[in-house]
């Protein structure tokens, strides 16, 4: 149920969300019978470009997570705050189903949580050292 509230997202936290059932239906020649796909190709055409997939059919979210400096190697991936950013929006949603006041709280602190993270990016951008492994 947890995943049902992605159905329709289209990016989180800045980063284009692939939906893998439709990839599959946009390319069907890349999947074989069992739903298993072609991982050079994925490899090569959508993982450089994208880090957050989704997969309804087997209720799985999965992220690519950056490897390395960014001002050394580029974006290759997401940071932890793409993945508290998928937490804040599911619970979001399942809030508005299932209101309470642990979902609330729950709210409160990853949004919190994101914006400590925004913070420590600031300062690191301040201190020239943002994209860097320095201190």
């Amino acid at each position: 149920m947890a995943l049902d509230t992605l159905k329709d997202i289209e990016v989180i936290g800045g980063f284009k969300v692939v939906d893998m059932d439709k990839l599959r239906e946009k390319y069907p020649e890349k999947f074989n019978e069992s739903g298993s796909m072609d991982y050079k190709w994925f490899e090569k055409d959508i993982r450089p470009n994208h880090f957050v997939y989704v997969r309804h059919d087997v209720n799985c979210l999965s992220f690519t997570i950056q490897n390395g400096p960014v001002c050394e190697n580029g974006i290759n991936g997401c940071q932890v705050d793409t993945l508290i950013a998928a937490s804040l929006h599911m619970i979001k949603k399942l809030n508005e189903r299932f209101p309470c006041e642990e979902n609330k709280a729950a709210i409160g602190h990853l949004s919190g949580a994101i914006g400590a993270l925004e913070q420590r990016k600031q300062n690191r951008m301040r201190r020239g050292v943002e994209g860097y492994n320095k201190a």
